[in-house]
This record gives structure tokens, sequence and C-alpha cells, in this order.
């Protein structure tokens, strides 16, 4: 008999959970209880386990997102938003969303199901009887209507949909979002050498360009004492960036990189720029097998620039996946022009999605088109 269980914590998980979702960090109980306790205040986590008979075969993490006006449209020194934009969005998404998946991260790291112990169409059926009783739960607990529901982030041809009519039978409809930008790493390279090597010209003198800039800038990895006494100035980095974003849904709290690095030990990595003892940018990374995940950043606006200190990072972060022997490095979605130009491809992706309202439903998609416009930029070939 095939049945789910809605979970409300990580802590009420079955302990077979982890076993079941060994090839993803993100799916993990170490990920997931850092991010419980670092959550940002308008996502709360629940989890939906899928048995056959005793035997847990499928799992699915669910944020509820609480979507306001100061969460997604922050003050922004990129352009101005239209009113009508603001006011168009509002309407349309603002209240409680149901997401399958994870808003604080680039990818599909939100459902898995052991294919030998169920089918894809027992699995699904039982995730949306599952988010039905949620949503009822919601409205009884906490008198909230949830408006929307969204499946994020599947690559185009994602194995684990092998048939999409499941979600046109749920009433779901396709969107494509911004892609997740990758760069394989070749066997054959060892250091950063190797990669210079495979460049262009053109990009070796970029890169060189970009270090002399780097100029007395000195990086760090920062252990978890330094990031504790450290929290505000990294939000605060952070919130540099975050801040410039013309649409985002969240905000990170302060003690965000202090639990992933509580939690996740060394498969959290932590990097400071340092200029004269002053921290003026970090990048952090997230270990998931053979994959390195870029995860948040930040840097300080005066020194953006002037030494390059984003383009830097990307080469850093490349560094360290030849090194460690990764065979990506997983530079996720925005900015993908210079990420191209160091070498990431852009791999296409898509969302699933539906509103409650079904005169709402039927605007939803070319809204959403809005939020995730399309973007004109050339991809690059840096590589012979």
């Amino acid at each position: 008999m095939k049945t789910f269980h809605i979970y409300k914590s990580y802590k009420e998980l079955p302990s077979s959970w982890d076993d079941l979702v060994s090839h993803d960090v993100f799916l993990q109980t170490t990920y997931l209880e850092a991010l419980e306790q670092a959550t940002p205040s308008n996502i709360h986590l629940f989890y939906i386990g899928v048995f056959n008979n005793d035997t847990l075969v499928g799992a699915a993490i669910i944020q509820r997102v609480q979507l306001y006006l100061k969460d997604m449209f922050r003050k922004t020194t990129v352009s101005c938003i239209k009113e009508f934009f603001k006011d168009l969005v509002s309407r349309v998404l603002k209240g409680n969303v149901l997401v399958v998946g994870n808003l604080m991260h680039t990818g599909q790291h939100a459902i898995y199901f052991n294919e030998n112990q169920i089918n894809q169409t027992y699995f699904f059926n039982a995730i949306f009887q599952g988010l039905d009783v949620l949503i009822k739960q919601i409205k009884e607990t906490h008198g909230k209507k949830i408006r929307a529901l969204i499946m994020k982030d599947f690559f185009v041809g994602d194995t684990i949909l092998k048939d999409k009519r499941i979600l046109k039978t749920h009433g779901l409809y396709e969107v494509a979002v911004q892609p997740n930008m990758i760069l394989p790493v070749p066997e054959h390279w060892s250091s950063i050498d190797d990669y210079i090597k495979a460049l262009h010209k053109k990009y070796r003198h970029r890169y060189r360009r970009a270090i002399k800039k780097f100029g007395a800038i000195q990086s760090k990895e920062l252990d978890l004492h330094f990031i504790e006494a450290k929290s505000k100035t990294l939000h605060q980095l952070y919130l540099n960036v975050s801040n410039n974003a013309k649409f985002n849904t969240f905000i990170l709290p302060k003690n965000h990189f202090y639990s992933l690095k509580l939690k996740l030990k060394e498969n959290f990595k932590v990097f400071g720029y340092f200029l004269e003892d002053e921290l003026v940018g970090f990048y952090t990374l997230i270990l998931n097998e053979q994959h390195l995940e870029t995860y948040f950043l930040g840097y300080d606006a005066e020194h953006q620039y002037p030494n390059q200190l984003y383009l830097n990072m990307l080469y850093d972060m490349l560094e360290f996946g030849i090194e460690n022997r990764f065979s990506s490095i997983v530079y996720a979605r925005t900015a993908m022009a210079i990420k191209s130009s160091v070498g990431a491809k852009a791999v296409p992706m898509v969302l699933y999605m539906k509103h409650t309202n079904t005169i709402m439903n039927a605007i939803l998609k070319p809204i959403f088109a809005l939020m995730n416009p399309k973007q004109n930029w050339v991809e690059r070939h840096p590589f012979k």
C-alpha cells in the first residue's frame, strides 16, 4: 500500500530519510536542520515522505513562502520598477505560496523517489495528495489561503519527469526560467594552470588582468568562530549584492552562514577577501558529492569594480573545484554573460506552476515571464 506522511520539522523525519537521499546534501537532514535554524523569516519548511507499505521510497521538501512587497521589491540601484508592475505582481502573487523546491538555491533539490520501488505516477500523485492536505492544514491552523503552487528548477528533459502529463493533470503548466550556469571540469585538469592553458589568448589576458587588479587583497578560508564573530559584517556584504536585485523573495537572516557552517562543517566553505585586515568580500561553496555548488556571496561596492572582486571570485571557485577534483562547478543563475566568459555553459531550466484562482491562473504565466525577463546576452567561448 502506497501512502504519504507530512512532517513539520527535520526532527520528525524517519531514520531512513538520509539513506534515501544520500546523493544530494540539499535533501539531507544536516542541511535541513541548518536551514530550519536560519531560514528567512517569510519561509517555513515542510516535508512529505512517500511510503510503499512501511518503506520510505520518496521524499519532497516544501517551502511555504509569505510574499510581501518589502520582500519582493527591494531598494534597488539598478533601475526603477514601474508602479503598475509592482501592483500587478502583488495582486497575483502577494500572500502565501507553496514551493516544491528550495528558493535559496538554483536547481532541483526538492524531490526524489526510488524508481525500483515506486513509479513516477504513484509518486507525484502522492505528493499532490500531500500538498492538498497541507493547504487545508495551513488554512485551518493559520487562516491563510495558498494562492499559488510552484515546482521549481527542473532541467529540460530531467529524467525525474519522464512523463509530464501528470503535472498537466494537476493543472500545472511549464514556464521557462533563467538557465543554470554550469562549468564541466575535464578529468585531466589538476590545477588552475591547466584551465589557463585551455583558454584562448584573449581570455588568458583577461584572467591575468583580473588577478593583477586583485592587488593587495588576500583570500582566506573562514572558520566557524570567525563566521560567528563577523556575522553582522558578512550579512551586510551579502545585502550589498542582494539589494541590487530587481526582484527577490527573501532576505537571509544574519545567522545563516554560521548555521550552515556549524551543521555542514567541511561540506560548507566560506572564503573571505581581506584588504589590510578589513573584510571587503566573501563567497560560499557547498560540496555536493561530485558537484561544487556556488552559494551566496557579498562584497563592498567600493572595491568591486577597481579590484574585480566578482570575477576573481568566479576564478577562485573554479580553482577550488579543479584542485579538489569536482566534476562540475555549478555557478547557478544570474550574471550569465560573465559566468559564460569564465567557461560556464547555460543549461536550460523550467518550473511548473498554477494559481489557485482560475482567473488569476490565466494571467500567471505572462506575469511570471515579466519576473524572469529574457536577458540579451552573448554566450562566450573562452576555450580553444
